[in-house]
């Protein structure tokens, strides 16, 4: 007959195996980082203060935690149900404090307004990069990691870097047309010129599709220019993205343009405006605003490809 004294002495032997071989067993990498995440709680109330950090949400696929967004995003369509906390310089920190959010987002240009105020409130921010294609592609990195979403990030990233991989070399050896980027004026007219010079995404997607970014570099990216050196750079395309009125209070940008006939674009009529907002927001729309790029730059290749 085997006596309890022994059963229990078995059991206990049995119970220090399983440990043993548990605490032994290897972990494998991938699943060492899935327990550690488990233990991380990432933000589930999120605010942007900016329209290319909400695409961005949208994009790697933390939308649905935004509970606010800034007084100027349009996408994803689900921002017209969400608090607005006002614009660029206007940021409402009371009604931002109030819905206690876990993580306020913005971009660099933003943060001199807001970004320590917010933290004087006991609120944790987040300020990404946005004037580079460069910065383009780390703030999607760091909003993914800061709201637990890097696979997904990662993605987004190879698809918007693909993208414009597969433009860069549909272009090689072309020629190279001089182009003007226009990002703002006062609607209806040339005054008041601005334009995207060296340094910002929209210059370089330029340089991306084929095209000479011809604006004199500026330590923002983007310049006011004078009619009279317009006139000097003399452009083979103008392509316009101002955002004006729409629908009957709509411009005609060609009629416009009609002021500078003497320019080669507007004699060629290569005029070209964008209306889609996402145009001029550093988000992973850029590969969208690099494909309208081509077809203007380069018709003879992009204008009856069906990708495009």
């Amino acid at each position: 007959m085997i006596s309890m004294k022994s059963l229990s002495l078995k059991s206990c032997l049995l119970c220090v195996g399983l440990i043993l071989v548990v605490a032994c067993r290897k972990v494998s990498p991938g699943e060492e980082e899935a327990s550690s995440l488990k233990a991380v709680r990432f933000p589930q109330r999120i605010i942007s203060l900016s329209p290319n950090v909400s695409e961005i949400l949208h994009g790697v696929g933390a939308f649905d935690r935004v509970v606010a967004v800034s007084d100027y995003c349009t996408y994803p369509p689900a921002v017209k149900h969400l608090p607005r906390v006002g614009g660029w310089q206007t940021t409402n920190l009371e009604q931002v404090n109030a819905l206690q959010p876990d993580l306020v987002i913005m971009t660099e240009p933003q943060a001199a307004f807001v970004k320590d105020r917010l933290e004087t409130l006991g609120l944790h921010t987040l300020v990404v990069p946005s004037q580079s294609l460069e910065d383009v592609f780390t703030a999607i990195g760091e909003i993914g990691r800061a709201v637990g979403n890097k696979a997904q990030a990662e993605t987004l990233l190879q698809r918007a870097q693909s993208a414009l991989d597969a433009i860069r070399s549909r272009v090689h050896g072309l020629g190279r047309p001089r182009v003007l980027c226009v990002v703002d004026r006062v609607p209806g007219t040339l005054r008041d010129l601005y334009a995207a010079t060296k340094g910002s995404f929209l210059a370089q997607l330029v340089e991306v599709t084929g095209g000479e970014s011809i604006a004199p570099p500026a330590g923002a990216g983007y310049a006011e220019m004078s009619k009279e050196a317009v006139l000097s750079l003399n452009p083979e395309v103008i392509i316009d993205m101002v955002q004006g009125p729409q629908g009957k209070f709509a411009e005609d940008p060609i009629a416009v343009w009609q002021e500078f006939s003497e320019v080669q674009a507007v004699r060629a009529g290569r005029i070209f405006p964008i209306r889609q907002t996402s145009a001029i927001h550093p988000s992973q729309f850029v590969t969208d605003t690099a494909k309208c790029f081509a077809k203007m730059i380069h018709p003879e290749v992009f204008d009856h490809d069906t990708e495009f």
